[in-house]
């Protein structure tokens, strides 16, 4: 007996529609889950929610896109060989085309992880950014008692400053609009700026106590512009002016190099891990880890874990929740961009 979902779907001119389809054939290595939250990131998924809804009323008819990477729920049925879980597990899950916005989602094992009792299923809905958030920063290599400024406050960019001050380091955020600094103040960083009011390089040099910052978390999409030069301007400098450093860039940022900025580091971060896109490690086989300690699967577990010890504040971050069957007319009813951070879609 066949048996439908329901998968909600966006279209060019920025509506949301939701669809019914078959439930995709259980293959070897992969489970079966009926999903209870995922996470909506607008800056990515969506392309932008200000260029979303600037799209609206356009005269266009294109298919809808099915969308989503980053759920949690509960095992309904598991595929051949899987052996990390069992049928009625919670767990949280990730993956573009796999944990789509969707009652059921069928994921490859390695892409799922057991959700601690302690981790609500929304807080689990947020596996696909935190673990993003967590390679990131790694890829910083962050020491006690360094100063880093985290350029681009969405949610990557939250996350990313939570994970930096837990390691030690202090950090000021800066964000893109007021809802961002407001968002950040409650859970507690260091410093917050808002980019479109207050002069970010003056005050994170105040902030640096004109030291000049260790690094910088470039989260945002799009092109970097000015930004990366004011950035530039708070990095610390050589006496032979040299500016020194590390720079990450996570969030799909665009940086324009006109000079060589010497001996700035400059490193990329792809997603969550290794693993990630590897068809074979996703569906079960692994790396050993006496050479690949961090994996997206092993990140995915110290985030879960992470949640679950209350040492990264998720809920401050969900602005906007709604039922995935009431998808539609709920998106439809938001009209400020701006006052979106986290939307969860509950179900």
């Amino acid at each position: 007996m066949e048996i439908n979902r329901i998968v909600a779907c966006v279209c060019e001119n920025g509506e949301i529609s939701l669809i019914q389809e078959p439930i995709p054939e259980l293959k070897t290595g992969w489970v079966l889950v009926r999903s209870h939250a995922s996470l909506v990131s607008p800056g990515t998924e969506l392309g932008g929610w200000r260029n979303l809804f600037s799209k609206r009323g356009a005269h266009s008819n294109p298919d809808p896109r099915k969308f989503g990477y980053s759920s949690a729920g509960v095992i309904e049925a598991l595929g051949e060989g899987v052996t990390q879980f069992q049928v009625g597990e919670r767990v949280a899950c990730i993956g573009y085309g796999f944990a789509l916005h969707s009652d059921y989602a069928v994921v490859p094992q390695n892409l799922c992880v057991h959700l601690p009792d302690s981790v609500s299923f929304e807080q689990g809905s947020y596996s696909m950014l935190l673990a993003t958030a967590l390679q990131a920063v790694r890829r910083a290599n962050p020491e006690i008692g360094e100063r880093a400024a985290v350029v681009g406050m969405g949610l990557v960019g939250q996350l990313s400053a939570q994970l930096l001050q837990l390691s030690g380091v202090s950090v000021i955020g800066w964000a893109r609009n007021g809802m961002q600094v407001d968002v950040a103040n409650a859970w507690g960083v260091d410093r917050v700026l808002n980019m479109k009011t207050q002069d970010s390089v003056d005050l994170t040099c105040g902030f640096t106590k004109g030291q000049g910052l260790d690094m910088s978390v470039f989260a945002f999409p799009g092109s970097a512009g000015d930004t990366w030069q004011k950035n530039c301007d708070c990095m610390q400098k050589s006496p032979d002016g040299h500016l020194m450093g590390r720079v990450v860039v996570v969030g799909g940022s665009s940086i324009c190099l006109k000079w060589i900025p010497a001996n700035i580091d400059i490193r990329i971060a792809a997603r969550t891990g290794p693993g990630y896109h590897d068809d074979d490690w996703e569906t079960g086989r692994d790396y050993p880890s006496v050479f690949m300690r961090w994996t997206t699967r092993t990140n995915l577990e110290v985030c879960m874990d992470l949640i679950a010890r209350g040492k990264i504040n998720l809920d401050v971050l969900t602005t906007h929740r709604a039922q995935l069957m009431n998808a539609t007319s709920s998106i439809n009813e938001i009209r400020d961009p701006d006052s979106i951070l986290g939307l969860v879609f509950v179900s």
